[in-house]
């Protein structure tokens, strides 16, 4: 009896205690980007990225396990010409008057040790739904000195074929159907 009372005890203790380190951290929109590359006829690369994103990330460390739910707005694309960034923002391209967001929502974090190593969830663009896995290429946490806070962010990226999500514009005169996207995040955690 005293023993199952122990035993008891103990597995409370470790579940509080994993649950204890889940966090939630907001997106830091300053220091997070999400930026895409796209082949121009074999030549040079046409790059751009999302200037409004937010979202959060529920982390648990000790748990190895983890949420991600961001939001990318279509409309802030910027590529650095205000024409090509029309263009993009079309319905050739992103519609962004009829589909003003993206978004990315995860539930499966794989982890090499300490670190998480890839994201799997789905992304949801021009309302097409399609499975993508991020690939961790660096990942890590801090105490931020200025906030004194935990961050948490590493850098991601994954290919996608836009196609899939009906942006079939150009494919048929040599526009590249796949879009690498490279993925910037940092996440504050929350009290």
């Amino acid at each position: 009896m005293i023993r199952t009372a122990l035993f008891a005890a103990a597995l409370a203790a470790t579940t509080l205690g994993a649950q204890a380190q889940n966090a939630t951290y907001a997106i830091d929109p300053t220091h997070t980007f999400v930026t895409f590359e796209v082949p121009h006829f074999g030549v040079t690369t046409n790059r751009g990225r999302f200037d409004k994103k937010t979202g959060a990330v529920q982390f648990d460390k000790t748990g190895k396990s983890g949420k991600v739910d961001l939001t990318i707005e279509t409309a802030s694309i910027s590529t650095g010409t205000a024409a090509f960034d029309k263009h993009l923002q079309s319905k050739d391209f992103f519609n962004s008057a009829e589909f003003p967001t993206a978004r990315f929502v995860a539930d499966k974090f794989s982890f090499n040790g300490d670190k998480v190593s890839e994201v799997a969830g789905s992304l949801t663009l021009l309302g097409k739904t399609n499975p993508v896995v991020l690939k961790a290429t660096n990942f890590g946490c801090y105490t931020n000195p200025m906030l004194k806070v935990e961050v948490c962010g590493g850098d991601f990226e994954t290919t996608i074929v836009r196609s899939q999500y009906g942006m079939g514009w150009g494919l048929n005169f040599g526009i590249a159907d796949s879009v690498r996207l490279v993925i910037q995040v940092e996440g504050v955690k929350q009290p």
